[in-house]
């Protein structure tokens, strides 16, 4: 069966396709591996053979590493906390916890501490996700500087072409759009190389060409990236 394809009123208006959810491939085998998250996958993947109770996934904007937090949690039936204040993580936890973004915006020190001695006494794991690396976090606490000395830091970097595209191909294959491989690099070398840039193109790509009735088209992508830059500027 084809895609649904929402009707066009007239030529001078467009209306627009229902945005229907899609579920989030927090799964497993929805994840896309190579050499720029082989090593954090590969750890994760060995859970619960960690060789201690807290580990953290640092990197910038767009690599992933929420998506690889939430497969973890998801598989380790994880817990998500907060540490905004000091009794975010004031409750025992019972099983494993995930804190994502850690150092944007601040975080209680007093709070990472008591979890960090929290999962420990438990004998679980605490998996944190941090756009710094934790020596730019600035703590000053002694005793939680020394237990994160004893973290073992997954560093991530910008996808790399080979991501970028699986991404990419599997992002299109997701909405069911038959894209040429032609478009998919034309659009490698002109957007921004985060995967969280390449579901905007693919869901803004997917909206016009449903309301359009159109394909996707080398065409119809430089006429994306161009109304999505123009809308950051």
């Amino acid at each position: 069966m084809g895609r649904p394809v929402m009707p066009r009123t007239n030529s001078s208006t467009r209306q627009l396709p229902l945005h229907l959810p899609l579920e989030a491939a927090y799964l497993r085998d929805s994840l896309v591996v190579s050499d720029a998250n082989r090593k954090a996958v590969e750890f994760l993947d060995d859970w619960p053979n960690w060789p201690g109770p807290v580990a953290i996934l640092a990197g910038p904007v767009g690599c992933g590493k929420s998506h690889l937090a939430q497969i973890w949690a998801s598989r380790a039936d994880a817990t998500i906390a907060s540490l905004r204040s000091t009794h975010a993580a004031s409750t025992e936890p019972d099983r494993p916890v995930v804190v994502e973004d850690v150092a944007r915006g601040g975080f209680s020190e007093i709070a990472l501490f008591h979890l960090i001695n929290a999962v420990t006494s438990a004998k679980i794991h605490l998996l944190l996700t941090s756009r710094r690396w934790p020596g730019d976090w600035g703590i000053t606490l002694p005793d939680l500087h020394s237990r994160m000395k004893l973290a073992t830091l997954l560093e991530m970097g910008e996808p790399d072409d080979a991501l970028l595209r699986g991404v990419m191909m599997k992002l299109f294959a997701d909405r069911q759009l038959a894209v040429e491989p032609a478009v998919i690099n034309y659009l490698m070398v002109r957007m921004e190389r985060s995967l969280a840039a390449a579901q905007d193109l693919v869901a803004a790509l997917d909206e016009i060409s449903l309301a359009d009735k159109r394909s996707v088209t080398v065409p119809l992508a430089s006429q994306v990236l161009e109304r999505l830059q123009n809308g950051n500027d």
